[in-house]
């Protein structure tokens, strides 16, 4: 298991390095990611060594978002100024979204050829 997670961080590192060294406007930890995939595509004995741990790893993903949840309650006098604002962006950029899904998922389906067809009335007795 220490194996494994030796490969994640150095991959994070190279990741973090090269984004810093070059002055790249992607993440480390994403370039990382990216350098871990296809170091997996490359040799397939990789992916199966680190799998085990990256599924135990994305198991307890949701722990990350207790440091969130104190940061947020530690900084409700910041949040409730600029809370109005805060719940219009966030129903605003939600609607935009779904929005932008409904209309690429039509877009898409049309290009496939795929129509929707709708389910057929129930005769009125």
């Amino acid at each position: 298991m220490i194996l494994p997670i030796a490969i994640l961080l150095v991959c994070q590192l190279i990741g973090e390095s090269l984004t810093r060294g070059l002055g790249l406007p992607v993440p480390g930890p994403v370039l990382g990611m990216a350098l871990l995939l296809a170091a997996c595509l490359v040799a397939p004995r990789l992916a199966a060594r680190v799998m085990p741990t990256a599924q135990g790893i994305l198991a307890h993903l949701s722990l990350l978002f207790v440091p969130a949840g104190v940061g947020v309650i530690s900084h409700l006098d910041v949040l409730g100024g600029a809370g109005p604002a805060l719940l219009l962006v966030l129903v605003t950029s939600t609607a935009l979204a779904l929005i932008a899904s409904v209309l690429t998922f039509v877009v898409i389906a049309e290009l496939c050829g795929d129509t929707v067809t709708p389910a057929p009335e129930e005769p009125s007795s």
